[in-house]
């Protein structure tokens, strides 16, 4: 029988973290090198990697990182070897890195909905299939993370207009279930987490105009912080969550269930 403490330990396995330089994909970069793991983290931006990776080492946490534009089954397949060629394997997969575009539906242009979709379906996609292929599938085991959002659970979700990210959102839902079925057979668990309002880059216009409001119609009455989506990573990554897949967690402070 293992302990707690070795359930949710990572001691030994390495994590790709795509969108880790800042927001929700630094938090859970955080919590999986706290908890032992080697953390790799991909983004478009060295001077952002750099910051990150100077911060994560600050905290006693392994961290190195390559920098990828994930629009491309060719960047995916590239980020997977890179990390590769550097650890010899890839035991946690989180897909964070995503984009997102406000405009009415009869408004958004081809550019704008391919620029979503791109990143946040095919990009993602593309990211497992490398990874699953190059480490999980062969070593027979693995953990992917999936960051999904509650848009993809709800049609419409405060003030925005963001109908290209809330389809995209709802196709990780189900990719996520999907790849769990199929890959199932390999030890491989897929699992998603749906953040609700978290302050970031991406929704701190939206904040800074509605969140007192967004926060008021939460059951919980608050926005997401910089430690709420730690433990749910950490439970999906670990030993902990062996037996839990396709599988998805909304943490939104209750917004979705109203």
């Amino acid at each position: 029988m293992m302990s707690l403490q070795q359930l949710f330990d990572l001691s030994g396995r390495v994590a790709l973290v795509t969108g880790g330089s800042r927001g929700l994909g630094l938090q859970i970069a955080e919590a999986l090198g706290e908890y032992g793991a080697t953390v790799a983290i991909a983004a478009r931006k060295q001077n952002e990697l750099d910051a990150a990776v100077a911060h994560l080492t600050g905290l006693g946490i392994t961290a190195f990182a390559v920098p990828a534009d994930l629009r491309t089954a060719a960047a995916a397949e590239t980020l997977a070897k890179a990390v590769m060629e550097r650890t010899g394997r890839i035991d946690i997969l989180v897909n964070n890195a995503g984009a997102t575009w406000g405009a009415n539906a009869e408004d958004h242009t081809p550019e704008q909905w391919r620029r979503v979709l791109d990143l946040n379906v095919d990009g993602l996609f593309h990211l497992c299939q490398s990874v699953g292929r190059l480490s999980m599938i062969p070593n027979r085991r693995g953990r992917i993370v999936n960051i999904a959002s509650i848009a993809g659970l709800k049609g419409h979700v405060g003030p925005t207009r963001t109908i290209a990210y809330n389809t995209s959102k709802g196709a990780v839902v189900h990719l996520t279930r999907a790849l769990g079925a199929e890959w199932g057979k390999y030890n491989i668990t897929v699992n998603a987490i749906a953040p609700g309002w978290f302050p970031s880059r991406m929704t701190e216009a939206t904040l800074a105009k509605s969140g007192a409001d967004l926060a008021a119609h939460a059951p919980l009455k608050k926005l997401g912080n910089d430690n709420d989506l730690k433990g749910a990573a950490l439970l999906f990554a670990s030993d902990a969550g062996g037996h839990i897949t396709g599988q998805i967690l909304a943490v939104d402070g209750g917004a979705s269930i109203i």
